[in-house]
This record gives C-alpha cells, structure tokens and sequence, in this order.
C-alpha cells in the first residue's frame, strides 16, 4: 500500500493506493490547520482501511511549489513515515499533479496555484509521449501579465481564483477554463504517479529531499 499526502497548499488531501487503484481518499480545504489535521487525517485513513504504518511500501508526497509551512509540514509527516518504517519515499511537483487528471490535448495546459496578493504560480505543459510535460519554468507572475503573454488557445487548470476566472472568460478564443471539478488537485492522481515511480525505482533520499519553493510564495 502506498500512503499520498498533499499538503502544498490551503488544499490537502490524502490517498491510499494498493497498486492496482486508489482504496481511499480525503480532500478538504483547510484554514491554515495542517498541522493540527494532518496527523490525525492520516491515522484514520489508515484505520479505516484496517492497516498501520508498517504494512505501507511507499510514501508519496507533493512537494513544491506551494506554501513554505504547508510544504514542510507535508514533508516532515512523509520523512517521518519513510524513516521510521523503512520505506520509499517518492517526491512529486505540485503542478504536476494538478495536471495528472487531464486527457489528451493537443492545446497546450497551464497549470495555476494561487500564490497571494493576486499573484499566481504557474507552469506550461504539453502533452508528450502519453503525458502532459512541462515546457516552461514555475514561475510566479500576475493574470495580466499571463493572458497577454498567451500565442495559442490555451487551457487553464488548477487554483483558479474568481477574478483568474472571469478573466479567462474575457479572452474568448485565446483561453479555455477547465471544470472545477478537473481543476481540484487530488492526492489519488499523486498516489497514481508515486505508484508508478515506486515501480521503476525512481524514488529520493528522505535525507536529501527538499521542497520546491518561489520564494514569495
């Protein structure tokens, strides 16, 4: 079983994976409380599945961008499993899992995260040998600033504020907002990719592994 835990931003969620398909998953939005909700979420989701901490393969966990408490705090309860028991841990990009939920597309994908004071933190993906990849740097920049920027039509996915969203709508032909249900980032699709690099071996060193943060996140 391998244990996901997203705790990048105000979003958390938590999933269980048992190698053919995601067996539980929790999303909620969170008031600045991960410290005090993530331990005890974790508890009963592996309660409720009927096993404990010993009997998980693997951990994945986002890791940045995202906000600097989130993120460690996220990264302190997955380094704490993965030592004390032993285990694989799998770090994964924030955006990379808000993107994972998207077919096929031949427009590209912008991927959003809300970074405060009406800044957004974005990153460009195409899709590319059966999967979205990245083609730009995460960067930290405004709504104005993106939309103008646009060449293509373009598809819009992730924390997408009220204002991001009725801009979009403003550009007509030049962008396309995604459903919020497409857009909300859930930790069974980083369960999904965790389990998918715990195959391949492709897991880091919990000794090592460090957030990705912008700085004014």
């Amino acid at each position: 079983m391998l244990l996901a835990i997203d705790t990048a931003t105000r979003v958390l969620s938590l999933a269980l994976h048992d190698g053919d398909r995601v067996v539980g998953e929790l999303t909620w939005q969170s008031a600045n409380y991960h410290t005090v909700e993530l331990t005890p979420s974790v508890a009963a989701m592996l309660q409720q599945a009927a096993i404990t901490p010993s009997d998980l393969k693997a951990v994945a966990v986002a890791i940045g961008p995202g906000s600097y408490t989130g993120l460690r705090i996220g990264l302190a309860v997955a380094k704490g499993l993965a030592l004390a028991h032993s285990i694989p841990l799998i770090g994964v990009p924030t955006l990379d899992i808000v993107v994972a939920p998207i077919g096929k597309e031949e427009r590209p994908l912008q991927a959003v995260l809300q970074a405060g004071r009406s800044r957004i933190c974005t990153c460009c993906y195409h899709w590319q040998d059966g999967k979205w990849r990245s083609v730009s740097d995460t960067t930290i920049t405004t709504w104005e600033e993106l939309l103008s920027d646009l060449k293509t039509q373009t598809l819009f996915v992730g924390e997408i504020d009220t204002v991001g969203q009725n801009m979009i709508r403003r550009q007509k032909d030049d962008a396309v907002l995604l459903s919020g249900a497409s857009s909300l980032r859930r930790s069974g699709f980083l369960a999904e990719i965790g389990w998918e690099r715990f195959k391949r071996n492709q897991t880091d060193d919990p000794a090592s592994l460090a957030p990705i943060y912008l700085n004014t996140l």
